[in-house]
């Protein structure tokens, strides 16, 4: 069920009756709202072929709309646009189907297996706001897409195979030298017990990335470790899973927080298994070659503005890169899973990274040809002043700080407008993510943005918090009406509604077009342009609508089978997006 879907056919009808090609029989959002709701064009695209005025056509079609189809209002207008405006009897039949069918009449698509790769994290890190947006866009993307129908599988693909693991072993050798993965006579059992908890592995990485560009000889110890640690040195994958251990267990209390959550918490070492045979094939094939002591793959194609650099594949020591890690890392997930799309998440400045990646991949024939391979590449999160957000001394902020400090200023707003007793800590903690989510989904996930907490944190305007506080103003009418689940069907006396009920109709009549488009370019924040749409369009039908004081029953039964329509739609819109709604604020 889609609302442009059902205009055409009714244009299409009109069309043939007139004798014309239906190809041109479709209906588009006006551009001039003031002048009519949609508008068809086709009388101008058939002008040539016809032999016929643009407007003589359009007058001809006009005459053939039938009066008891979904307008109230056409015109045909000069030179030959079609002004077409919908009528609230239409809107009304229309939103009782929608509310009495599955996911409100979204024509679903072909059931595919994907998987969204959107974690990212290192461990020995702690999170920070460079991992918000990949945390809070996969999760919506892979929401939106299970919403769908579709089965999503999101992998968490933790950095745990890279230098950083050789510097921390360097650390960890020159802090602590007695313990026994640094003793080469040491045979027995390696302790279960990590040798450092999470907050001292988080001050040791940035100790021993600081150590390395000062002192040589460290840094090539730690590049040694790297290697050992990557050819199964026991000493050192002990301590290496010591780190793991330790680091996931924070990892996923900070997840959790985000209500962001993994299917599979796999690592980049997951894929080392592969990667001799992936190279060993990579050679036999011809496609992967020597370079300067290291192996390279060209992926530059015919039709390429500029020739781009080889893939490199593996260092002249041997050790591995994020290209092999992720290249072996498809092996397993296409053995595993079979996905028919695999998605990315990362910096756009990565994006290179992996268009090297998805070629090769395909010219290893590591992938299937049909099986879709995306990357969504996001823009930078800055602060309000436009430049790279940062802590008050300075520093990279932490993401539990950031939700903190977001907390922190919803429960001030919250205090201009409600009492102490009227405060609880869930409500503030979920009025706080919905201003961290919508504030980042709201922007067109490519382009970078301000994050300013004290208008993300605002009650007012295009925020997280307004969306919220706005459904809960719906569930509170409904409740003070007692009557939570209205049924649609009474929605038939909104057939003479007014303007603001109308706009409120049209904005909710658009959810199926909406959430498929949002799901076919990868773009949540259509969902929360929409959602905007519907809050602003509610809460203009509020204020200029008695809705419990309305002495006709029947028009107030109708009222409420629309709030609870608009309140289900919302509801399921915020859950989408990866946050949720008190039932009081």
């Amino acid at each position: 069920m889609n609302l442009l879907k059902s205009l055409n056919i009714s244009l299409s009808m009109a069309f043939e009756k007139a004798g014309y090609d239906t190809q041109y029989a479709t209906a588009a959002l006006s551009n001039r709202p003031d002048l009519c709701e949609f508008q068809c064009n086709g009388a101008m695209a058939l002008a040539k072929q016809a032999h016929k005025a643009p407007f003589v056509i359009a007058e001809e079609i006009v005459a053939c709309i039938d009066e008891n189809g979904p307008f109230s209002k056409v015109e045909a207008v000069r030179p030959g646009f079609i002004n077409l405006t919908l009528s609230s009897r239409f809107l009304a039949g229309f939103l009782k189907d929608m509310a009495t069918t599955e996911k409100f009449g979204t024509d679903l698509p072909k059931k595919k297996t994907v998987m969204v790769d959107y974690g990212g994290a290192n461990v020995a890190k702690p999170l920070h706001i460079g991992h918000l947006r990949s945390a809070v866009i996969g999760e919506a993307v892979k929401r939106l897409l299970k919403y769908l129908g579709h089965e999503t599988i999101g992998d968490v693909h933790l950095g745990d195979w890279g230098l950083q693991i050789g510097l921390i072993i360097e650390e960890v050798k020159k802090r602590m030298p007695y313990l026994p993965y640094f003793d080469p006579s040491y045979n027995g059992p390696y302790p279960e017990e990590a040798p450092f908890t999470i907050g001292e592995l988080e001050e040791i990485y940035p100790a021993a990335s600081a150590r390395a560009k000062e002192d040589p000889d460290f840094a090539e110890a730690a590049h040694l470790n790297t290697v050992q640690l990557q050819a199964g040195y026991p000493p050192y994958k002990a301590l290496w899973q010591h780190i793991i251990n330790v680091s996931v267990e924070d990892l996923k209390k900070n997840y959790d927080n985000l209500d962001v959550h993994f299917e599979l918490w796999k690592k980049e070492s997951d894929a080392e298994p592969f990667i001799p045979d992936m190279i060993r094939d990579m050679k036999e094939k011809g496609i992967a070659y020597i370079s300067e002591g290291a192996l390279v793959v060209d992926i530059t194609e015919p039709g390429d503005s500029r020739e781009l650099p080889p893939c490199l594949i593996q260092k002249s020591d041997g050790a591995s890169l994020y290209a092999t890690t992720d290249l072996a890392t498809l092996i397993w997930r296409m053995r595993d899973y079979d996905p028919d799309q695999i998605i990315y998440l990362a910096d756009k400045r990565q994006e290179l990274h992996y268009t090297s990646f998805f070629r090769v991949a395909r010219k290893a024939g590591l992938v299937k040809p049909e099986t879709e391979l995306d990357f969504i590449g996001f823009g930078t999160m800055n602060g309000k002043d436009g430049k790279p957000f940062k802590t008050r001394a300075g520093g990279v902020m932490r993401l539990e700080a950031l939700i903190e400090e977001i907390n922190e200023a919803v429960l001030n707003k919250m205090k201009e407008r409600y009492s102490e007793d009227e405060l609880d800590e869930e409500t503030v903690k979920m009025v706080g993510l919905s201003a961290i989510k919508y504030g980042d989904l709201s922007n067109q996930a490519t382009k970078d943005y301000n994050f300013d907490i004290d208008r993300f944190a605002s009650f007012e305007g295009n925020t997280g918090p307004y969306i919220l506080y706005t459904i809960v103003r719906i569930k509170s009418i409904l409740r003070k009406a007692e009557e939570t689940e209205v049924p649609p069907e009474k929605m038939k006396a909104l057939q003479d509604s007014g303007e603001s009920i109308k706009a409120l109709m049209k904005a909710l009549a658009t959810f199926p077009e909406m959430i498929t488009g949002a799901a076919e370019d990868l773009a949540p924040h259509r969902i929360c342009g929409y959602i905007y749409q519907v809050c602003d369009a509610f809460n203009s039908f509020y204020h200029e609508t008695q809705i419990l004081k309305e002495e006709d029953a029947e028009k107030r039964e109708a009222y409420l089978a629309l709030l609870t329509l608009t309140r289900d739609i919302l509801t399921t819109c915020i859950h989408i997006l990866g946050f949720e709604a008190p039932e009081k604020m």
